[in-house]
């Protein structure tokens, strides 16, 4: 099994993070083609244990609140970086930057992680790949919780997303200007939240190097997104998730995943668990009193 762990405490590995640290394991596994990905790994008992795909241009940080929580119910907790994102390898041809490849490097991970099963979180795209996961190797997940994604995007959501990904309007140069920038971009998802909540949301998007403040992502994907293959229809893969125990969680004002997808949802998968949280649009943090609660009552069904 490749790569195991360099050091348990957040501080070490992430100086940028000291005001918010979490204890975990880095580990990290390689994929089919060579790239090295990053999986924080938190203790917990010996229940199911949770695995957790981040959004687009997210990576493991966006869970380092969640993943504490479920832990301490008695699991194991893993959050993976895809490919081009934080402490994961850039990958050397932007077309792999798509679903189908990144559910096979999740695949892989769980293989080489030793996870026969999990409870798996997807936030946005993380939500895609599960879906097709589930499609291609249902054996593999005991249940999952989707966040704020579905099987059809709206186009207002989209185009919101286009306009923002792989750009930074001027050079960074501290923790407040990139606050700031990130502020502009989804206070529109977020809205009333204050500085603290900003900062925070800054130290998960971006990194610190040599003086400047840079996005934590390969800006290819920006041009994956704009020229790569078109997402697989989702349609087929979520239906398949009849099977399995589903909680779907939404944003109130989402501008990606809408009301009248929600209801499509409701035909094709009639009996899946349902979450919305009140004045979050794309994509709620899961840390929100409603969504906490409702994760943890759905994932204490499944061990």
């Amino acid at each position: 099994m490749h790569g195991i762990a360099a050091n348990t405490y957040a501080q070490t590995l992430h100086p940028k993070r000291k005001a918010d640290l979490t204890m975990f394991e880095d580990r990290f596994t390689t994929t089919a083609d060579g790239l090295r990905l990053n999986v924080r790994a938190y203790s917990g008992g010996d229940g199911t244990p949770v695995f957790c795909v981040p959004g687009l241009t997210r990576n493991a940080a966006d869970f380092e609140a969640l993943a504490p929580a479920l832990a301490e119910t008695a699991r194991p907790v893993f959050a993976i970086s895809l490919r081009g994102r934080a402490r994961s390898d850039y990958a050397p041809d932007f077309r792999t930057y798509h679903p189908l490849v990144y559910r096979d490097d999740v695949l892989t991970a769980l293989d080489q992680l030793g996870l026969d099963r999990a409870i798996f979180i997807g936030t946005s795209l993380g939500g895609m790949v599960s879906m097709l996961l589930h499609k291609a190797a249902p054996d593999r997940i005991a249940g999952v919780v989707i966040n704020d994604i579905g099987p059809d995007l709206a186009p207002e959501g989209l185009a919101r997303i286009a306009g923002y990904v792989g750009k930074t309007r001027s050079r960074v140069t501290s923790w407040e200007e990139a606050a700031d920038q990130i502020r502009a971009i989804n206070e529109v998802a977020f809205p009333g939240q204050d500085e603290a909540f900003w900062r925070t949301f800054a130290m998960r998007t971006f990194r610190e190097e040599d003086g400047a403040y840079l996005l934590d992502y390969d800006a290819a994907i920006a041009r994956a997104f704009a020229e790569g293959d078109p997402p697989p229809d989702l349609w087929g893969p979520f239906e398949t998730l009849r099977e399995k125990p589903t909680l779907l969680v939404r944003g109130e004002i989402s501008d990606l995943l809408n009301a009248p997808i929600v209801d499509k949802m409701r035909v094709a998968h009639p009996n899946f668990n349902y979450c919305e949280v009140a004045g979050v649009g794309h994509a709620p943090t899961l840390t929100e009193p409603e969504a906490l609660a409702a994760i943890k009552t759905f994932i204490s069904d499944l061990d």
